[in-house]
């Protein structure tokens, strides 16, 4: 607890003042003169770019290399033209200190090759080593630099940083990648429930020195992804997910910056996700926007939602479909554009950069 306080307390001191950018704003549900727009993996492999920088670098190499994390994320944000920028990281990255070994293999994802199963190996996982994540701040040190200077229309782009949540890095932690069932994480929740509360206090006190170092770097947001939180009930969400992703939540804002909270197919979950006290929902293309906003609350901003696979569509259907995500807004503060999930590989470029360039059109303020 003296740990977590102290860097709580040092990051309040040291953290960047909200600097006032129209994405911040929308976040705290602010009016804003235009929606803002950033996307969910914008910095991926359906861009040349990037994919330039692949053949040169793994992924995990990318992500621990702050000047090549740094040129990815940079790159991404001026070439499509959005608000808000998101750091070049993984969701696993806390995994290596914790003393997880993993790994990406082609076709498989992330793969774990040795699982955590037992009371035993969650007891010796390690929480004194998150410092070994700082490359992570670095890059964000030079992506803030870099967006320092307001933009041509006044705005300042928005820099995010993000963490996984305890539920989603937990259920790859014990099924080693991902997961139809989760068979084994659910087994361990139903059947071990005082291990399953380690295992989430133990990825916590990471979690909030984690994000500490990305707010100290100059991150204006931290997203948390629970991405795979849509496999549960809402029984087992609030019994053995929501205590912990409350306590991160507040722990992150205590740094002094919104939240985030994104999971994907979570419509069941977003009337008790909104109890964790997140400033910002995400939602996925499954539900009409306005409809999730209803199940998320009045007090809530929400991210999102077109569905990715539009970006394909003619330019006419897509253009549609952007208007229909912002018709269901209706202009109310606290929306930013978004896709329901991550843009895929094939994903046409420009078709990208034309959603973001609609957006600002269609959603000027008068």
């Amino acid at each position: 607890m003296g740990l977590t306080s102290t860097i709580v307390e040092t990051s309040k001191q040291t953290a960047p003042e909200l600097r006032g950018s129209r994405f911040v704003r929308a976040c705290l549900r602010q009016p804003v003169d235009q929606t803002p727009v950033w996307f969910l993996r914008q910095a991926g492999r359906y861009m040349p770019e990037y994919m330039a920088v692949r053949r040169h670098h793994t992924l995990l190499e990318i992500c621990r290399t702050p000047d090549v994390a740094a040129e990815v994320t940079i790159t991404a944000a001026e070439r499509l033209g959005v608000d808000a920028a998101i750091i070049f990281a993984d969701l696993l990255l806390p995994f290596t200190p914790m003393g997880l070994d993993f790994e990406f293999v082609n076709g498989e994802g992330p793969v774990v090759h040795q699982p955590v199963r037992s009371r035993e190996h969650i007891e010796a996982l390690r929480t004194d080593r998150a410092d070994e994540l700082n490359y992570v701040a670095r890059a964000i040190e030079q992506v803030a630099k870099h967006f320092a200077p307001p933009r041509a229309d006044g705005d300042q782009l928005g820099i995010i940083g993000f963490i996984g949540a305890p539920f989603t890095l937990a259920s790859y932690m014990i099924e080693g990648g991902s997961s139809r069932n989760y068979v084994e994480t659910k087994k361990l929740m139903y059947g071990d429930p005082a291990s399953w509360a380690l295992l989430q206090d133990k990825l916590l006190t990471v979690l909030v020195a984690y994000a500490a170092q990305q707010v100290e770097a100059g991150a204006d947001v931290i997203q948390i992804f629970d991405s795979w939180a849509g496999a549960l009930s809402v029984s087992d969400y609030r019994d053995f997910v929501l205590p912990a992703t409350t306590e991160l939540v507040r722990r992150v804002q205590a740094l002094g910056v919104p939240v985030i909270y994104f999971g994907v197919d979570t419509a069941s979950l977003l009337s008790t996700m909104r109890e964790t006290g997140a400033d910002v929902l995400g939602l996925d293309w499954r539900v009409p926007l306005d409809e999730g906003w209803r199940l998320a609350g009045p007090h809530v901003a929400v991210q999102g939602n077109l569905d990715p696979i539009a970006l394909f569509a003619p330019e006419d259907l897509l253009k549609q479909r952007v208007k229909e995500v912002l018709d269901a807004a209706a202009n109310r503060p606290g929306h930013i554009f978004n896709l329901g999930h991550g843009i895929v590989p094939g994903t046409p470029v420009d078709n990208v950069i034309n959603v973001a360039r609609w957006v600002k059109e269609l959603s000027v303020r008068a």
